[in-house]
Order: structure tokens, then C-alpha cells, then sequence
């Protein structure tokens, strides 16, 4: 009997293996077929998999810095599934369909998971079953042909939750070697868990309720060991996820309102004091199981229960595992349904536990016509999935049974993105390129215009501006490429846009530079500024150190406005690209005071403001290059009037090497009451300065800060701008030591950097300079309290307080480092007055 079931449950595995090789030929083929282009959600994911593909080129596994970096390319998604998708590509190549192979691997495990739930509370048959309905239920083999992060989500949370069953239903026995094997599943549930929470944070959505039942049952029982094995299980669970949270905790927090409610309220989701918000996934239901797998099994399983009442009414029908599958299935959907934001493939991780419940239902069919009726189901969910994928002439069927789940082959044009970016680098060869996307529909957006940039080695990216109608000016000022669209516009603030749009096609300081007819029949517009503010040229002679050939400026300028300023170096390659240049307009009746605030300013900037690409240019580092800037530069408004000159230095990234650049002859008369030229925008670092110097001011200014810092780092995409700023700060403040200015900016590009150990010894030396400003203390105790080390915070604040003991900032973060030191009374005491003073507003 034994050796019996070892073969029924070995069969079943050659069969499991069948169908998971079905369902991967079926779907080779879609994306073999198909030439669509990745949306929204789709491209920015395939843009993280190039990104951590591009880290795991070069990995340096016993570096501590390289681990941070690697965990902080994606802050806000877990990175899971973006780095084997990464790893994958570098061996098959990059595309959106080599990036897909990996959805392969996560099907072998949503089917192995369904399979052994079935063979652990069923039989092989059921198993079976629900591997089979999994391949062919309209949301997963919808999800299953597209680059998304559910898919891998839902084969993990369902390979997790089986190995929660087997470890919880081993505790009936109590045998040594079944002790043996609650350990084992322990641990593999820690993994399974851990892995989970690496593919995405909603994962809790699911097993947070199965966990805790079984924790509760656990005390319950008294069953300590059990209880020591569940400890264990968490323990090695943080081990696989605890240091990307770490690491990226507050930026997680931070966006969970722009992904959740910012979100449910544009897309127009009903409210959570609503039936309709309860009831949005029971309507849905249908539609991602199908009327066919959803209506026959159900049948069967109300005849079969009303069918063996009638014979005995107070016989147990049913299986009795049923009610941890419901456990599973409905603590899932309640929490699925408190999340405000509603998607339907938000909720696809209960579908494998709902395919194993159908499975059950199905083998309840009794009779002669049971086989037929099973297999009659199956045959036909899988031509209404064929249907649903090809364009097979059914679709009256599947409007009737499958509606909604509609995903044809796209065999059509293909969409210009491709020969947009090579537009841009063919214009541009020597400079990396922000294009701004007006448009953002599912075929033209950000995103993929973003993806499509990355895979020609990240010369180009997208980013989408004119969203923000006060922002629309700088905006336009800020980028020297877009795109517009003719016709629809998609998702987009109508009023922003419409205005950014009009001010590029009609103004004057853009040109077409190319249009493209797309397959909706609308124009694609590509415009290039008429006056770049880069240009890199190319020369015939051979170069070493770089040199400034010529500096023009306005005669006369008004302190505290934008000046228009044009640098032309010369050099080579290696230096200009490697370099970045310190720059000090001083008065020149006063030489020998350039480090006075009211007799100079700075004009610090990474040649052709740190785009210059590629980054190495094989055997041309030698080679002359022209590069010539068109930008703006601020002289304070407290300045002395009087003529001011230009001192230049080159300062190497890498290697730290400076030597003076001789400078042109060049004079600038400081004037109260100059003439206003106009000007273009100011280069970023010179914004990033300006910002800085409100940091003292405190909580008031922190909003406007960081509002314009979102706003400048749609810019520069690296955030190049932030690494040129910390590198010139470090070398002005070596020389300058009692900088406060300077002490202030390089704390603030170290926070914006996340370089936790930077910012805290960059805010150590704000509070020497600034030690009468509680705030200099508070900003110091944040960073600690980032850094999970709430004791060093509480240190820092006591400066503060001491200052300013009513201070409700000071008092807030005060009760938060008593809190994560555990002293929770204490921290009651300092956060109630608080809590009390906004609860009355």
C-alpha cells in the first residue's frame, strides 16, 4: 500500500512536470508572437532589473559599502524578483522577454506549492487539479505574460503558506523524527517568509493571519517547543529581508501614502466606509477564476453536501482541512480589502489557495459523467484561455465566460521609443540625455521611454515633467529634450500639461528636431533646445590637463539675481569626464579675501555638469575634447559691489589630484542697480546651495526643501549633481573649516544620499559650528534614529532641549528614541502633549 502511494505521488510528479511544460510552451509562444511595449508599472520594473543587472557585473560580495549600495538602487520594492530578472539577462541577454524567462521559475514553484497543499490535505488528484486550474485562471496567466511583480509574489506567498501547513499539521504527531521535521519546515517557512517579503511588503496581506492563528493555537496548546520553532522561523525570516528594510525602512514608509492613498483617490476607489470597498474583490471574483471554474466546482460540492446530508445529517461531509484554506482565503481578502488602493491583481496571491479549494470541489462530482465533468471544465478553460491570449475568433465565448480577461498577441507597428533615444544619442553622442515625457499613456510614458534609454547602456532617460502647474516654468528651463504627442494624452493633470506642451511646441526656444507617425494614428514629437546648454565637441589634437579657453559674462549684474555665464574648456577625455572644477568669482579688490562670503562667490560644477558619457572612452582618453557651458550663476544679495574676477580649479574625483587653471582675463562689475538680464535656470548644485542655507531655520523650511529637491531630482536622474556638490564642499571645508554654509550643504547631500555615517559626521560639525541651534541637534538625533541607534539620538538632543525644552519637534523625536529604547512610559510622557495639541486642532 505504502509502496502503492510512493508511485501515485512519483506519477504525479511526471504529470505536474507536464503541465508545467505546457504552460511554459504556451507562453514562449505569446512572447515570441507578441511586439508590445511595456507600460507603466511593467517598464520602471524592467528598468530596476538593468539596473541591478549592471551591479551584479562587477560585485564586490566582501564589501560593506558595496552591500549598502546594492540594497539602495531599489528603496522603495523589495529587490527580489529585480535581481534574478538582473542575473538572467546577463546571460540571455536584455529585453523584456528575456526578463519574463524568469516567470518560468516562479511557475515551477506555484505549482509544486499548489500541488503538495492538494497531496498534503487531499489527494495526488486534487493536487493535480489545482495545478492545472492554476495555468489556466484568467488573473494569473494574465499577470503570468507580463513583467509584473504579482506573479513571483504569488508563487511565493503561496510556496510559503504550504510550508506553514505541513509544519503546522506535524504537530499532531509527536514522534522524534517528527520533531526533526517541524524544525526543518520551521526554518524553511523562515526562508520561504523572508523570501516572500523580498518580493513585495503586501505579502503580510496574506500570511499574516495564518500566522498568527497558528501562533495563538500554538500558546494555546502550551506547546513550547512549537512556539520556539515559530521564534526560530521569524529569526531566519529577518535574516533574508532584514537588511534591505534597514537600510530603506524610512523610504518605504514615506511612499506608502503616494502608493496607496494618493493612488486610490486619482484612480476614483471607493472609500473604505463603503459596502462597495468590501465587496470590490467578492464582484471580481468571477472574473479572475472564470464562470467555468468558479460555477461547476461549486455545484459539485453543493450537491455532494446536500446529497450526503439527506442520507446522514449529522455526518461530517467535508474534509476538514477546508477550514485552513478558509482561514488563509479570508483573512486575505478582508486585509486585501482594508488597503484603500483596489487593483485586481493586488489580490492574486489567494487564487492558488482558492485553485486548491475548486480542485477539492471538482473530485466532489460523483457518477458516472464525474470525469467527464472534470475534464469537460478543464478542456473548456482552456479554450476560453486561448481565446483570451489569441486572436482565434472566440471572442463571443469569452465575453460570455471569461469577460475582461482579454490579452491578445500585439503583432502591429512597433512604437518609436527605440528610435527616439537613438535620435538623442546620435545628436548627443558624448553627453547622457533626460528626456522630459509629456504624454503618459500605456504605450508612450516615462517609464518606457526611461527602460528603452537604459538598455542603450543608460545614455537616456525619461522622466515625467509638467505635472505641477507652479513648477511648469522651471520645468521647460530645465530640460533641453521632449516629447509630445498629438491626440490623447493619457494620465496626465490636464491644466500642467496642456500649458508645458503649448510653451514647447510654440515657443521660441524649442525646434522640431523629429516626428514619428504612431500606430494609433496620432504624431509623436521629438524637440531639442535651441541652445543646449552642453556641447561637447570632439578635436583632432591630442590634450592633457584641462584649460579654460574663454569665460563670457555680462558687463554689469545685480547681486541676488541669476547671471548668464558661459565656461569653454579643453582637455582630455579622461580629465574632463573624471573632473570637476571649483570655481571662485572674488573681488578683485580684495584678493586675498576669497573665502569672505560678501566678496565671493562659488560656482562649483562637474564638467558639462556631470553628464559627459560614457564614462571611459577606450583608447581616446587622451583624445582633445570641447566642452561648452550655457548656464546660470547666483552672486549673493548681501555681496560688496565692485568688480569681480574668476580663480579656477580642477579637482579629480577618483584620485583627488588639483591644480589651478589658468584663467582668461574676466571681469564682472557687481552693480545694485544693474539692469536684470535674463538668465537661464540655475545649474543644480547652485540650487542645492541655496536650499542648504535654510536648513537652520528648522521644520518651516524643511517643507519647501525638500518639496524642490523632488523637483530637481527629476533633472538629473543619477543625481550626479549631489556627488559634485559633497566632493567640492569636502575640499572648500578642509580650507574652510569654520563654514557654516559649507557645513550645512555637505550634511545635506550626504542625507539626500542616505550615506548614513557621512551625514552624521557632516551634522557633527554643523552642531560645533551652529551649537546654539537646537535644530543642528535635532537633524543630528533624526539620522541616529534612521540608523535604528536611538541611544547616540537621545545623546544629541540633550544640547537641544536644553535650548528649547518646549519645542514639540525636539519633544517628538525625543519620545521616539525613548520608545525604540524601549522605555515606553517615558515616551508616553513626551508624546502625549503632542498627540493632545494636533487631536484638538
Amino acid at each position: 500500500m505504502i509502496e502503492e502511494e510512493k508511485d501515485k505521488k512519483f506519477q504525479g510528479l511526471i504529470a505536474l512536470g507536464i503541465i508545467w511544460l505546457l504552460g511554459a510552451l504556451c507562453d514562449r509562444l505569446w512572447f515570441a508572437l507578441d511586439h508590445s511595449t511595456p507600460a507603466w508599472d511593467q517598464a520602471e520594473y524592467l528598468t530596476g532589473t538593468l539596473n541591478y543587472g549592471q551591479a551584479l557585473r562587477n560585485p564586490q560580495i566582501f564589501s560593506g559599502e558595496w552591500w549598502v549600495n546594492f540594497w539602495q538602487i531599489s528603496s522603495k520594492i523589495p529587490p527580489l524578483v529585480y535581481i534574478l530578472a538582473g542575473f538572467v539577462q546577463n546571460v540571455f541577454g536584455n529585453g523584456p522577454d528575456r526578463a519574463t524567462i524568469i516567470n518560468l521559475f516562479f511557475s515551477a514553484i506555484l505549482l509544486i506549492s499548489v500541488y503538495g497543499l492538494g497531496v498534503y490535505l487531499f489527494s495526488v488528484e486534487v493536487g493535480l487539479l489545482a495545478a492545472v486550474i492554476c495555468q489556466l485562471l484568467p488573473g494569473l496567466y494574465r499577470v503570468r505574460l507580463d513583467f509584473l511583480l504579482d506573479y513571483p509574489l504569488t508563487a511565493v506567498v503561496t510556496f510559503s503558506f504550504f510550508c506553514l501547513t505541513v509544519w503546522r499539521f506535524l504537530g499532531t504527531a509527536e514522534t522524534q523524527r517528527t520533531q526533526r521535521k517541524e524544525w526543518f519546515w520551521a526554518v524553511i517557512f523562515g526562508l520561504s517568509l523572508g523570501v516572500s517579503l523580498m518580493v513585495k511588503q503586501t505579502a503580510l496581506f496574506f500570511l499574516l493571519i495564518p500566522i498568527l492563528w497558528v501562533l495563538v493555537a500554538t500558546i494555546r496548546q502550551k506547546k513550547w517547543e512549537r512556539l520556539a520553532q515559530l521564534f526560530t522561523a521569524f529569526l531566519v525570516s529577518v535574516l533574508v529581508f532584514g537588511f534591505w528594510y534597514r537600510i530603506n525602512w524610512l523610504l518605504i514608509l514615506t511612499s506608502g501614502k503616494r502608493a496607496t492613498v494618493d493612488s486610490a483617490i486619482a484612480e476614483g476607489d471607493p472609500p473604505l466606509n463603503t459596502l462597495a470597498a468590501w465587496t470590490f474583490y467578492w464582484q471580481d471574483l468571477p472574473y479572475v477564476v472564470s464562470w467555468v471554474l468558479l460555477l461547476v466546482p461549486i455545484v459539485g460540492l453543493l450537491i455532494y453536501y446536500f446529497k450526503s446530508k439527506s442520507k446522514n445529517p449529522k455526518a461530517k461531509v467535508l474534509n476538514p482541512y477546508l477550514g485552513w484554506l478558509v482561514v488563509f482565503w479570508i483573512g486575505s481578502y478582508l486585509l486585501c480589502s482594508l488597503n484603500i488602493n483596489k487593483d485586481t491583481r493586488y489580490v492574486l496571491p489567494y487564487l492558488p489557495v482558492l485553485a486548491v479549494f475548486l480542485a477539492y470541489c471538482l473530485t466532489l462530482w460523483q457518477g458516472r459523467f464525474a470525469k467527464s465533468i472534470r475534464w469537460g471544465t478543464i478542456g473548456l478553460a482552456f479554450l476560453l484561455m486561448l481565446c483570451n491570449l489569441y486572436p482565434l475568433g472566440g471572442a463571443w465565448l469569452t465575453q460570455f465566460l471569461s469577460p475582461r480577461f482579454q490579452h491578445y498577441i500585439y503583432t502591429g507597428a512597433q512604437w518609436p521609443q527605440r528610435e527616439v533615444i537613438a535620435e538623442i544619442t546620435q545628436t548627443e553622442p558624448y553627453l547622457r540625455s533626460n528626456l522630459g515625457v509629456l504624454p503618459s499613456t500605456p504605450n508612450l510614458n516615462q517609464h518606457n521611454f526611461n527602460y528603452f534609454g537604459a538598455l542603450q547602456n543608460f545614455q537616456v532617460y525619461g522622466r515625467q515633467v509638467g505635472t505641477r502647474k507652479k513648477f511648469v516654468l522651471q520645468d521647460v528651463r530645465s530640460l533641453s529634450w521632449f516629447v509630445t504627442k498629438t491626440g490623447d494624452q493619457g494620465s496626465v493633470p490636464s491644466e500642467a500639461q496642456s500649458q508645458i506642451t503649448q510653451i514647447v511646441e510654440q515657443g521660441k526656444d524649442f525646434k522640431l528636431q523629429k516626428s514619428w507617425k504612431l500606430p494609433d494614428g496620432s504624431n509623436l514629437n521629438l524637440y531639442r533646445s535651441k541652445q543646449p546648454p552642453v556641447i561637447v565637441q570632439p578635436l583632432a589634437k591630442p590634450l592633457g590637463k584641462v584649460s579654460l579657453n574663454k569665460v563670457t559674462v555680462p558687463e554689469k549684474v545685480a547681486p541676488g539675481t541669476p547671471v548668464t555665464v558661459v565656461y569653454d574648456w579643453s582637455g582630455s577625455w579622461e580629465q574632463l569626464q573624471s573632473g570637476i572644477v571649483l570655481l571662485t568669482w572674488y573681488n578683485s579688490a580684495t584678493p586675498n579675501q576669497r573665502i569672505n562670503n560678501q566678496s565671493r562667490w562659488v560656482h562649483d560644477h562637474g564638467f558639462g555638469m556631470g553628464n559627459l558619457y560614457p564614462p571611459n572612452l577606450s583608447n581616446n582618453a587622451s583624445k582633445g575634447f570641447r566642452v561648452v557651458e550655457k548656464m546660470a550663476m547666483l552672486p549673493p544679495a548681501e555681496l560688496t559691489p565692485g568688480n569681480y574676477t574668476l580663480f579656477a580649479t580642477y579637482l579629480n574625483r577618483q584620485t583627488g589630484e588639483n591644480y589651478p587653471i589658468k584663467t582668461p582675463k574676466v571681469t564682472v562689475i557687481i552693480e545694485p542697480n544693474a539692469s536684470k538680464i535674463p538668465a537661464p535656470e540655475l545649474d543644480l548644485i547652485t540650487q542645492l546651495r541655496t536650499l542648504a542655507i535654510s536648513l537652520p531655520e528648522g521644520p518651516k523650511a524643511l517643507d519647501r526643501v525638500f518639496e524642490q529637491i523632488g523637483r530637481i531630482n527629476q533633472y538629473d536622474p543619477t543625481q550626479d549633481y549631489l556627488q559634485q556638490a559633497e566632493i567640492s564642499l569636502k575640499f572648500r571645508l578642509k580650507r574652510e573649516p569654520s563654514n557654516w554654509e559649507f557645513a550645512y550643504n555637505l550634511a545635506l547631500t550626504k542625507v539626500l544620499q542616505r550615506d548614513v555615517k557621512g551625514a552624521i559626521a557632516a551634522l557633527q560639525t554643523v552642531t560645533q559650528l551652529d551649537s546654539q541651534n537646537p535644530y543642528a541637534y535635532a537633524y543630528l538625533a533624526f539620522v541616529h534614529l534612521y540608523n535604528w541607534n536611538p541611544k547616540a539620538a537621545q545623546t544629541a538632543l540633550q544640547p537641544a532641549l536644553a535650548i528649547d525644552p518646549n519645542s514639540p519637534e525636539l519633544q517628538a523625536l525625543s519620545g521616539v528614541a525613548s520608545a525604540m529604547q524601549g522605555n515606553l512610559i517615558k515616551a508616553w510622557r513626551q508624546l502625549q502633549p503632542i498627540l493632545n495639541s494636533n487631536s484638538s486642532k
